[in-house]
């Protein structure tokens, strides 16, 4: 069984072949800037390490998804007719969740879910309808990020409104990165399978990141809500805030919902509590190390948020085992790591100053009397899906 899992971003589309058999990476891949006028496609072939650049023009998704279906033809499949399907990690749909094959019906859902998910749910209906076309003979399979958590009780994913409205509208908290946090906490369960009702605190931390209190390997909160908006800083989209900022904004200081809405979903978050510096937290560190303060003060923010969290969910399962550290600034920040976790020793929290210096996917970084272990690792968000959709094809046959 040979899947294709792609992820789609609004400007960029990425690739794995797996052969499930064995669970491999054939090959990788993916297109940078799709719509600028000067694109880059690159390839990798993980049996023979083979590798391939172009530049050239992606006008749409549709020229990328071309492109990457004729480096497969050439380097890892002899027909198409040989993809079992094609899987994606989809974010968010009205009332659909789970892995579900992308009929009509589920991406009118999706759709109707584009308001809440406006940088996420429009590029990945626009590059599924160009699969559609070019590959109708093979299913396309949808897990949505939000599965994972919907084993969270209602006094955790249910708004403080009046409930008819979040009946009638599906408002509630859904959560996000799913695939990263089963991923995660999968493999802490692994690693701790001698600990009893393990409590854990799994951190997504990227440029979109999200925090979640999994207790026996199911999600019961997460920092996300109806949509990505919450919970702590992103990389521009401000997280957490005071619903009434946006009215003060609209009714007072004169700005129109429209520029609002822009701000707090492009303006904010590293790149506005920065004064502009950038979205990206190595651009941020290395601007706060040359004495910018509003640098400064962008990452220590992040961190306390970070820090609440922790406590928040320690609280509510009663207890703490371990956390996990995943995503890009989540593997790569060490500095991140150490102001999230500076003053938690009262839980039972002790980093190892070296091990988090020179951390790596997959090690320990605690000290060895820490009652709380604390974790780095690669997730591989992909290999999520890729089972997933293979469970359904099995399923279905």
């Amino acid at each position: 069984m040979k899947i294709l899992i792609c992820n789609v971003g609004s400007t960029s589309l990425k690739y794995q072949l797996f052969a499930m058999e064995r669970e491999q990476v054939l090959c990788s891949g993916g297109v940078e800037r799709v719509g600028a006028p000067l694109g880059r496609f690159y390839a990798k072939n993980h049996q023979t390490g083979a590798q391939a650049e172009q530049s050239a023009n992606f006008p749409t998704h549709r020229e990328a998804i071309s492109r990457m279906l004729d480096e497969l033809l050439a380097d890892g499949l002899t027909s198409l007719e040989e993809l079992s399907c094609v899987g994606f990690k989809v974010v968010h749909a009205k009332g659909v969740s789970g892995v579900q094959f992308l009929t009509d019906d589920v991406l009118q859902k999706m759709a109707d879910f584009n308001s809440v998910a406006p940088a996420h749910n429009p590029p990945y209906l626009a590059a599924i309808a160009q699969f559609k076309e070019l590959l109708p003979q093979t299913p396309l399979i949808g897990a949505f990020e939000t599965a994972f958590h919907q084993t969270m009780p209602p006094e955790a994913y249910l708004y403080s409104i009046p409930i008819e409205f979040s009946r009638k509208h599906a408002i509630r908290r859904y959560g996000f990165h799913g695939a990263s946090h089963e991923y995660m906490s999968n493999w802490v369960a692994d690693v701790m399978d001698d600990t009893p009702d393990l409590k854990l605190v799994s951190c997504h931390l990227g440029g979109s990141g999200s925090l979640c209190a999994v207790r026996n390997g199911q999600s019961i909160d997460t920092s996300m809500g109806i949509s990505l908006q919450c919970g702590v800083m992103n990389n521009n989209r401000c997280g957490d805030i005071d619903p009434y900022i946006i009215f003060y904004l609209v009714e007072a200081c004169g700005m129109t919902l429209s520029e609002v809405k822009t701000m707090l979903q492009t303006k904010s978050g590293f790149y506005g509590m920065s004064g502009g510096v950038s979205n990206d937290l190595r651009d941020v560190e290395r601007a706060a190390e040359e004495g910018n303060d509003d640098a400064a003060t962008a990452i220590l923010s992040y961190c306390y948020s970070i820090k609440k969290y922790i406590g928040s969910y320690a609280a509510a399962m009663g207890g703490l085992d371990a956390i996990v550290f995943g995503g890009g600034i989540g593997r790569h920040s060490a500095t991140v790591r150490a102001l999230s976790l500076a003053g938690l020793e009262f839980l039972g929290v002790r980093l190892d100053g070296e091990k988090n210096r020179h951390a790596v996917g997959g090690v320990d970084i605690s000290l060895p009397d820490s009652k709380v272990r604390i974790f780095v690792v690669d997730t591989n968000e992909e290999l999520v899906v890729a089972r997933k959709a293979a469970a359904l094809l099995r399923l279905q046959s």
